[in-house]
C-alpha cells in the first residue's frame, strides 16, 4: 500500500500537495475594492495588502515604507536600565568583559555585533573577549567549562547572548566565583529567572516590550541601541548601519516572524549588506557566487546561513565569528573558503546520512503503514542529523527523529545515543516526546523541532510508544503536505505595476510569506520543454488564454510532454525577477502543477 501522503513518480516517491485557497468574505473584498480605489491599483494588488491587515491608504504607505524610527525605545524591554548600567560600571572600571553566545547563526551573528560594538569603546582590547561553547563537549548555552574559563582569565563580565534564560545554576555558580552576568535571550523562559544583573528577554511575562518576536542578536541589538544612546567615549566609530547585516543574516536564519521590528531591521540590513558590505560578509558572498547589490533573504537564509552554520555543526562556532568581525581582506578571503569547505564537508555528511536513512526505512517492511520515522545508526555525524531529520519529513511528511551514538558519552553497559527531531503541519511534537519522557535522559525543543538522548537499550520501546502516540493525535490534515494560495488570479493581472506592490511587501519570510497564486486552465504557448542536465525540470511558456508568461518548475520535467500535447493544467506560484541577456521579465517560480479538471 502507497504511502497516502506520497505518490511514486519516475520510481522516486514525491510529495503529493493539498492546495488550500484563501477565502476571502465579503467584507474583505469590500476592503480590497476600497483600497484598491484609493490607492489606484488593482484588486488583486490590494488583496495582497489587506491579507497583511492594511486597511488604509496611509498604513499601506508606512508598511511599503519602512524606517528606522518605526523602531521601538529600547529601554521599554524590562532590565535595559540595568544592563547599560553595569556594562557602563565594567567600561569605566577597565573591567574584562566576555561575550559569550551560541554556535549557531543566531548566536554567533549575535557575538559578532556585539563584539564589533564593544570594541568600538573599550579602551584597551586585551580587556574584551568572546567565547563560543563546543557543540559537542559543552553542548548549548552556558556551560561551567565557559564559566570556569571566565574565571581563570579573569573575566568579571559575561554578555550572554541567544542563550541563558534557563542557566539558573549556572549563574549561580559564576556569582560565586565573582562573573556577574548580563543575559540577552529570546526563548521561552521557564518558571524561575536567574539571579543575573540583567534578564533582557521580551517574552518574561513581566517584560512590557511591545515587540514579542526579536532573535536572540535582535536582542543583542538592542542592548547596543541603548548604549549607543548614551554617547559612550568611543575609540573608532561603529553605526548602526554596520551592524545592521549581522541582524539581517540572523533575522532570516532563525526563522522568526518578519513582521514588526524584524522586518524593519532585515529591511536596512540588506540595504546595507547590499550598498557596502562588511569585509566578512563580502568575503561569504565571493566564495557563495553572489553579486553586490543583489542580496535576498533567500540568500541569507540558504547560503550565508549553512556556512555558517557548519563551523559549529563541524567545527567551531569561532571560526564564524572571527570571519564575521574581520577587518582584514586577505585574512577574510582565506577563511571565507574555510568556512565553504566546512559547509562542503557538511554537504557530504548530510547526504551520505539521509541515503542511509533512506536505505534503512526501504528495508522495513512497514514502513509505508507508519506514521512516524525513527532511524538510527551509531556512525551518524551528530552535527547533521537534524538537517537529515528536515529532510526525510520532505520525503514522507511526517514526525521524524534521526539519532547516532558519534561524540557521546559511552560505558561498558550503557550506550547513550541522541539526536534531532522534526514536525510536521502543526503537529505538536515535543507534547509526543514527552509522552515517553521516562525512557529519555535528556529532551528539550518545542512543537515543530526537539532534541533527545536516551539509552540505545531503550530505543525499541521508544519507537514503539512514540509511534503509538502519533498515530492517536495526529489529524489527518497534519499528515498531507499543504501548499497555502493567496489568491487566485488570471495571467491578465500580472502587471508591471502588480509586480511593484508585491515588491514592496518584502522581505518575506514567516508571518510575512512571499505570496502563492493559482492560476487555472493553462495551456503550452509555444516552447513548454524539459530543461536540466537529465531533464528533471520543467520550463514553462504558457498561456491562461488572457495573458502569456514564462516560469521554471523544478522536478517538473515529467509533465513536459502532457503540456506539449496541448492539455490543460492548474498552477501554483510565486512571482519573480528573471534577467536573461540584458532583458528582466517577471517569471513564475512554481509550486506546484496538477492536472485541469
Amino acid at each position: 500500500m502507497q504511502n497516502a501522503k506520497c505518490k511514486m513518480e519516475n520510481g522516486e516517491l514525491r510529495m503529493d500537495y493539498t492546495w488550500k485557497i484563501k477565502a476571502y468574505s465579503e467584507a474583505e473584498q469590500q476592503l480590497a475594492e476600497q483600497l484598491a480605489t484609493e490607492l489606484r491599483i488593482s484588486v488583486p494588488a490590494a488583496r495582497l495588502l489587506t491579507s497583511r491587515g492594511i486597511q488604509t491608504a496611509s498604513e499601506a504607505k508606512t508598511y511599503i515604507r519602512p524606517s528606522l524610527s518605526q523602531l521601538h525605545d529600547p529601554f521599554l524591554m524590562r532590565d535595559m536600565d540595568k544592563a547599560v548600567e553595569r556594562i557602563t560600571q565594567a567600561l569605566a572600571r577597565h573591567e574584562r568583559i566576555l561575550v559569550y553566545g551560541d554556535y549557531d547563526v543566531d548566536g554567533t551573528t549575535a557575538v559578532a555585533l556585539m563584539y564589533t560594538y564593544l570594541s568600538s569603546v573599550v579602551a584597551d582590547e586585551s580587556l574584551l573577549n568572546y567565547y563560543i561553547p563546543d557543540r559537542y563537549t559543552e553542548g548549548y548555552g552556558i556551560s561551567f567549562r565557559g564559566i570556569d574559563y571566565a574565571a581563570e582569565s579573569g573575566y568579571s563580565l559575561v554578555i550572554a547572548l541567544d542563550c541563558g534564560i534557563k542557566a539558573i545554576d549556572k549563574v549561580e555558580y559564576a556569582s560565586g566565583k565573582g562573573i556577574d552576568f548580563v543575559i540577552c535571550d529570546h526563548h521561552t523562559p521557564g518558571d524561575e529567572i536567574p539571579k543575573a544583573v540583567a534578564v533582557l528577554n521580551m517574552k518574561r511575562a513581566d517584560c512590557p516590550y511591545p515587540y514579542k518576536h526579536l532573535s536572540g542578536c535582535g536582542v543583542g541589538f538592542k542592548l547596543v541601541q541603548a548604549l549607543m544612546s548614551r554617547h559612550l567615549p568611543a575609540t573608532k566609530v561603529v553605526t548602526i548601519e554596520q551592524l545592521l547585516p549581522l541582524l539581517a543574516m540572523s533575522i532570516a536564519s532563525d526563522v522568526v516572524p518578519m513582521t514588526g521590528e524584524n522586518r524593519v531591521l532585515e529591511y536596512y540590513g540588506l540595504k546595507s549588506i547590499n550598498a557596502a558590505p562588511s569585509v566578512g560578509i563580502k568575503a561569504i558572498m565571493q566564495v557563495a557566487g553572489l553579486e553586490q547589490g543583489h542580496v535576498t533573504v533567500n540568500d541569507l537564509l540558504f547560503r550565508f546561513g549553512p556556512r555558517i552554520n557548519a563551523c559549529g555543526r563541524l567545527y567551531s562556532g569561532y571560526e564564524a565569528v572571527k570571519l564575521l568581525i574581520s577587518e582584514d581582506e586577505v585574512f577574510a578571503a582565506e577563511q571565507a573558503k574555510n568556512v565553504d569547505s566546512f559547509n562542503t564537508e557538511r554537504k557530504d555528511y548530510d547526504n551520505q546520512t539521509t541515503e542511509e536513512a533512506l536505505a534503512l526505512l526501504r528495508q522495513d517492511p512497514d514502513n509505508e503503514q507508519r506514521f512516524t520515522t525513527v532511524v538510527y545508526a551509531p556512525h551518524w555525524h551528530k552535527g547533521v542529523v537534524g538537517i537529515s531529520a528536515s529532510r526525510l519529513t520532505e520525503t514522507y511528511y511526517r514526525p521524524t527523529i534521526v539519532l547516532t551514538s558519534s561524540d557521546t558519552n559511552t560505558t561498558l553497559t550503557d550506550t547513550i545515543i541522541s539526536g534531532s527531531a522534526r514536525s510536521v503541519g502543526g503537529f505538536d511534537i515535543y507534547a509526543a516526546i514527552d509522552s515517553c519522557r521516562d525512557l529519555l535522559t535528556n529532551f528539550g525543543g518545542h512543537q515543530f523541532a526537539a532534541g533527545i538522548s536516551l539509552r540505545l537499550q531503550d530505543l525499541p520501546e521508544f519507537r514503539r510508544r512514540f509511534e503509538l502516540y502519533v498515530s492517536e493525535h495526529i489529524l489527518d490534515h497534519q499528515r498531507q503536505p499543504t501548499i497555502s494560495i493567496d489568491q487566485e488570479i488570471a495571467f491578465e493581472d500580472i502587471t508591471p505595476k502588480f509586480f511593484s506592490v508585491l515588491r514592496h511587501l518584502e522581505p518575506f519570510g514567516p508571518d510575512n510569506e512571499r505570496p502563492v497564486f493559482l492560476t487555472r486552465n493553462v495551456i503550452n504557448n509555444r516552447y513548454t520543454k524539459r530543461v536540466g542536465k537529465t531533464g528533471e525540470h520543467l520550463r514553462l511558456d504558457v498561456t491562461d488564454h488572457t495573458a502569456a508568461i514564462t516560469g521554471i518548475a523544478f522536478g517538473k520535467g515529467d509533465m513536459a510532454l502532457y503540456m506539449q500535447n496541448g492539455k490543460a493544467v492548474d498552477v501554483c506560484y510565486e512571482l519573480d525577477e528573471n534577467t536573461y541577456n540584458n532583458q528582466t521579465s517577471i517569471q513564475m517560480m512554481v509550486s506546484d502543477i496538477k492536472n485541469h479538471v
